[in-house]
């Protein structure tokens, strides 16, 4: 937890000087008991109105310098803790960039969402706290003992053990409720889950009437957060009787054996409420000390949760950050995998791919199809770095991927991923993400390729159409063809559709095919499908079953030497179609 104090150097000044204010607010609160004891001796004792009101003022005085004090304090602590939360929450998300989809699929979206935003907050509130409290209740604690003590010792003594006793009992309930913490957070990880998945699968939930049992699902997961918050409740119940008792009774004990020593001149009156002031001062401030021992608990959790994404290291490392010199050769593969096997999971028995290898030359369209599982996607994830290969060489126009930067290699590929995913904002927007400097003829030109002007021309604010979350205004087929569109008006060398038309009809699909192959004729295109007739026609298909390539060929040449590539074309056409 402690390196989290480095993003405090830059609001050292509001560090440092926000307790200060509030121990001079503590200071001032110490001193009003002693006033107040002045006023009943020396003011009420001896009817003098004229000191009351003269010692009132000071009492008033200190409540106006101890409340600016506190105010002061309290902006402090709100700028360096909101500043301290923003940094923090930059930091993370800045490293979650820069992780591979190895990091992302350990970690899950929900818990990385979690930590990113209640696990922040909850450091942010223990910094805030830190500034305000972490000296003032402690040094409240004991100058009041202090302060009794010197009133008059054996008095103070009663003090001293019952804030003791006080202690005590605080210790006892926080070292059992601790652990609680601990757990409601994963608890809490755990709801984040449900949630996430119940929320974006939405539609999926309604189709198959499942509502009732993700409705049960999130009931049981809220009900075991329930159950652990209900288990701490039970315990810091205690913390107000048992505190309160102990002070009652040393406040009653104060009274009887304070009246005693009235009597035989002792102290005085005032010295006995003073006292009493005294004490209730060292209960709350206690009370705050153990609500800080909660804070800082919870914020110790978090931060290890916090550290665990810091201290994550990408398994996918930018190794090179200068510019190649790229010259595009016909002699030269623009693709090309040498031996190349991967796996999701090290420990796995099985790989995703194994002992792959291919070419694709520039300017060519290439097919790829397999059954499901088969490594197809997998393919686009190695081209892109999305992870590296366990095993073998991916090279980009004879230059192995590792070499590249990141921005310069996937500057070089449009991808279109298998589920199409739009932004909030406009379609004009979206399309940009291609190219930030496309100007409207080239975002038309990629919509009239990708097969989606025409439906983009009939809407009222045609490029400017708002764009809800997730494309929620949009068919399926239209979102497709918004993503390849995008894709498109980046101009690649290398365009990757992966599945991506699997939304749209079989006569959209030839079009989409035959816009791509006359209007792109120098980009090399991969076509990853299940569909037989999306890559038929392409210059090579490569069929994979298991992870390995079973095949390499045109479809002609599959057709009569690949069994799988022969069952797969069977399964979707007639024989006299093939």
């Amino acid at each position: 937890m402690f390196r989290f104090f480095s993003y405090l150097r830059k609001y050292r000044i509001y560090v440092i000087f926000g307790p200060v204010f509030k121990l001079i607010e503590a200071i001032l609160e110490l001193i009003v008991p002693i006033v107040t004891a002045q006023i009943i001796d020396k003011g009420v004792r001896q009817a003098d109105v004229a000191y009351v009101w003269k010692m009132g003022g000071v009492l008033l005085l200190l409540g106006v310098v101890g409340l600016a004090s506190a105010l002061i304090c309290q902006k402090f602590a709100s700028i360096a803790s909101q500043g301290f939360g923003t940094v923090v929450r930059n930091q993370v998300y800045t490293q979650i960039n820069t992780f591979s989809y190895a990091e992302i699929d350990r970690f899950g979206i929900p818990s990385l969402i979690t930590r990113i935003t209640n696990d922040v907050n909850q450091l942010q509130f223990a910094v805030a706290m830190l500034i305000r409290l972490v000296i003032r209740a402690p040094f409240l604690a004991i100058g009041a003992m202090i302060a009794a003590l010197l009133i008059d010792w054996k008095l103070g003594l009663i003090l001293f053990i019952a804030t003791l006793l006080i202690g005590f009992i605080l210790y006892m309930i926080m070292t059992r409720s601790v652990p609680f913490y601990k757990k409601a957070q994963k608890k809490l990880d755990h709801i984040s889950l449900i949630s996430s998945e119940s929320l974006s699968g939405a539609r999926v939930v309604r189709a198959f009437s499942k509502q009732e049992s993700e409705q049960q699902r999130f009931n049981k997961a809220a009900k075991e957060q329930s159950n652990t918050a209900i288990a701490v409740g039970k315990l810091t119940a205690l913390l107000n009787p048992l505190t309160y008792a102990v002070m009652n009774f040393a406040i009653v004990t104060i009274l009887w054996f304070g009246g005693y020593r009235v009597d035989n001149g002792a102290i005085s009156q005032g010295h006995i409420i003073a006292l009493v002031n005294y004490m209730t001062q060292t209960l709350l401030a206690l009370i705050v000390v153990a609500n800080l021992v909660v804070i800082f608990t919870k914020a110790a959790a978090c931060a290890s949760r916090i550290n665990e994404v810091l201290d994550t290291k990408t398994s996918v490392l930018q190794t090179n950050h200068e510019l190649f010199q790229i010259v595009s050769d016909s002699h030269i593969p623009k693709i090309s995998f040498e031996q190349v096997s991967f796996s999701y999971d090290i420990q796995a028995k099985q790989n995703a791919l194994c002992n792959l290898s291919f070419k694709i030359y520039p300017g060519e369209t290439v097919g790829i199809i397999g059954g499901t599982g088969s490594g197809k996607s997998t393919i686009v994830h190695l081209i892109l770095r999305f992870y590296d290969a366990t095993k073998g060489t991916i090279k980009i126009d004879g230059i192995n991927i590792k070499d590249y930067s990141f921005a310069q290699l996937r500057e070089q590929i449009g991808v279109v991923p298998q589920r199409a995913v739009l932004f909030t904002g406009t379609i004009e927007s979206n399309l940009k993400w291609g190219n930030e400097n496309a100007t409207v003829q080239e975002m038309r030109k990629a919509l009239q390729i990708a097969q989606a002007e025409e439906f983009v021309c009939k809407l009222p604010q045609g490029l400017q159409t708002q764009i809800h979350q997730g494309g929620a205004n949009f068919s399926g087929g239209q979102k497709q063809r918004l993503t390849i569109a995008r894709a498109l008006v980046r101009e690649p060398n290398i365009l990757i559709l992966d599945d991506s038309s699997s939304a749209l009809d079989y006569a959209t699909d030839m079009n989409l095919r035959n816009a791509i192959a006359t209007e792109t004729k120098d980009m090399t295109v991969i076509v990853v499908s299940q569909r037989a007739n999306s890559i038929r026609y392409a210059d090579k298909i490569i069929v994979l079953d298991k992870g390995y390539a079973v095949g390499i060929g045109t479809h002609n040449q599959l057709l009569e030497q690949c069994l799988v590539y022969r069952e797969i074309c069977l399964s979707q056409m007639r024989e006299e179609e093939l």
